[in-house]
């Protein structure tokens, strides 16, 4: 990584209310006695080619055990929750984070994990939540829950993507 050096931004004074210009290497942390930036070499990853167009067969997104995950994360996080219109966004971001990240821990190999929650107050009103993708019909799936207490719903959808 080159970062460009010019002249314009070496040590000098520019007058007596400027202050001394370190140059572009001020933010690079070590820096040697010429006053260029001191780097590590970066090591770049080289991956090798597959030829893998699909997932093995018992190593697929398995939408019910992700439904049952996400009914068990709705259900414990929500079961005290009151609905408050200045911290649901707030709480439906943690809650769509940690069932992703739950989700990553068991999804198979190769597989993205998006998921979207969805949050609103109870006050007897109907409410449809849909959703669309571009997927592979062989290999992507999708798994949804919901959770209602007295003031609250929460949908959470989950679509698993294999990827290349």
């Amino acid at each position: 990584m080159n970062v460009p050096f010019s002249r314009k931004n070496s040590l000098c004074a520019l007058g007596p209310n400027k202050r001394l210009s370190l140059g572009p290497w001020a933010h690079y942390g070590r820096v040697s006695f010429s006053g260029l930036p001191l780097y590590q070499p970066i090591k770049e990853i080289q991956y090798e080619n597959t030829y893998r167009m699909g997932p093995e067969q018992d190593c697929r997104f398995n939408p019910g055990r992700a439904q049952r995950a996400v009914e068990r994360i709705l259900r414990s996080y929500l079961v005290d929750a009151k609905y408050n219109p200045l911290t649901s966004g707030q709480l439906a971001q943690n809650l769509s984070d940690l069932i992703r990240s739950k989700l990553k821990e068991f999804s198979p190999a190769r597989y993205k994990v998006v998921c979207s929650v969805f949050l609103g107050q109870m006050s007897h009103q109907g409410v449809k939540v849909s959703s669309r993708a571009l997927w592979d019909p062989q290999n992507d799936n999708v798994a949804s829950a919901s959770y209602s207490n007295s003031t609250l719903f929460a949908v959470a959808m989950v679509h698993g993507l294999y990827y290349e």
